[in-house]
C-alpha cells in the first residue's frame, strides 16, 4: 500500500449533531417526558452516524491501482496527477470545471488532486478527488505510475 486515507467529517460537525441531539433532548423530554427524550435524542444521534458513515471515502493506492470509495484506476491509465492548493481546487471544482470529469468532492476538505487520464475509451478527462494530503497522494501515484513503466 503505498498510500491510504479516509475521508471523514470533521469533529465539528460531530459536535453540532451531538448539540442537535441535546436540544432535541430537551425538547421533546419537556413535552412528551424523559424517556420519549431520550429516545429521541439517541435516535437523532445514530441518525447523524448514519449519514456521517456513508459519507466516507475510503482512497488507496497500491502497485496496481487507484481506489477512490468503489470506483479504481489501473496506473497504465493516468497520463498525469497534479496536487491542488484550495485556491485551485475551487477552481476546478467550479468555473474551470469540465462537464465530464469525475468527481469526488467533500465540502470540508479544501485540497484536491486531479488525475488525468490516458484512455481514449473513457470520455471523462480528468478524476479531482478531495484529499487532506494531496502531495503526499500525487507522489504516491507518480511512484506507481514510475514502477509500472519499469515493469
Amino acid at each position: 500500500m503505498l498510500f491510504r486515507e479516509r475521508l471523514t467529517v470533521p469533529i465539528l460537525w460531530w459536535l453540532i449533531a451531538g448539540l442537535l441531539s441535546l436540544s432535541v433532548l430537551i425538547a421533546v423530554g419537556a413535552y412528551l417526558g424523559a424517556i420519549w427524550g431520550v429516545g429521541t435524542s439517541v435516535a437523532t444521534l445514530l441518525a447523524a452516524a448514519a449519514i456521517f458513515g456513508s459519507a466516507s471515502i475510503m482512497i488507496s493506492v497500491d502497485e496496481n491501482e487507484i481506489h477512490v470509495g468503489r470506483a479504481t484506476i489501473e496506473h497504465a491509465y493516468i497520463a498525469a496527477c497534479q496536487a491542488l492548493s484550495a485556491e485551485e481546487t475551487r477552481r476546478r471544482a467550479g468555473v474551470e470545471a469540465d462537464a465530464r470529469a469525475h468527481m469526488v468532492l467533500r465540502p470540508y476538505i479544501k485540497t484536491a488532486v486531479e488525475i488525468t487520464l490516458d484512455d481514449l475509451d473513457d470520455p471523462v478527462p480528468y478524476w479531482l478527488v478531495s484529499t487532506r494530503h494531496p502531495r503526499r497522494l500525487a507522489a504516491a501515484l507518480q511512484d506507481a505510475a514510475s514502477s509500472t513503466l519499469t515493469e
